[in-house]
């Protein structure tokens, strides 16, 4: 009884870690069907990508706990396929609102955008990695890989934080520096003070 109970409040609290960032997103959009538009969808891909790559790295330091209620690596993935979409269509659909005028993107912020390019091709290597990872060389530098993926974790926060629209003020500002501070501190724990 004890183990169903913890294994359903595991996945309310991802769940909920996931959707709350989008009803609040939902709330302050006046999103109406007349109004649906790459341009207005695009910021949803985003905050669904890094929600669930923030639960990616707090379940670093709980995986050995983790493991013994739920299958684990399932979750990972098909949570990092939907990372995987998210991370295409966020910029794609910006892009294509742009008609695919790269410097028109840089109008919201030059540093910023510069950071979410390098975060996108830093998250991007996992999953090359992960298709790749029969080959020697990437089942070598598998956490070298998970590393990498991870700094672009982190860049994508600073970009996020700086630029999306509803993280500005309110609730989803304090949840974000929340997610990026806990994020940062698990990574560190993950693979720093953890391995040694």
């Amino acid at each position: 009884m004890n183990q169903r109970i913890t294994r359903y409040s595991i996945i309310i609290f991802a769940y909920t870690a996931v959707l709350y960032p989008l009803w609040v997103w939902f709330q302050n959009s006046n999103l109406t069907w007349n109004t649906i538009s790459s341009i207005t969808l695009f910021p949803v891909f985003g905050l669904v990508a890094f929600s669930l790559l923030w639960l990616h790295s707090i379940s670093g330091v709980f995986e050995p706990w983790l493991r013994k209620h739920f299958n684990f690596d399932r979750f990972v993935h098909y949570t990092s396929l939907i990372i995987l979409i998210s991370i295409v269509l966020h910029p794609l659909l910006l892009l294509f609102y742009f008609s695919f005028n790269f410097k028109s993107i840089f109008i919201y912020g030059y540093k910023y955008i510069w950071l979410g390019i390098i975060g996108w091709l830093l998250l991007i290597t996992y999953d090359i990695g992960k298709l790749l990872k029969r080959h020697d060389f990437f089942s070598r530098n598998w956490n070298n890989i998970l590393i990498i993926s991870t700094v672009g974790f982190i860049l994508t926060f600073f970009h996020s934080l700086y630029l999306g629209h509803d993280l500005q003020l309110g609730p989803l500002r304090t949840l974000w520096i929340f997610y990026g501070a806990t994020g940062i501190f698990a990574t560190i724990y993950t693979y720093g003070i953890k391995k040694y």
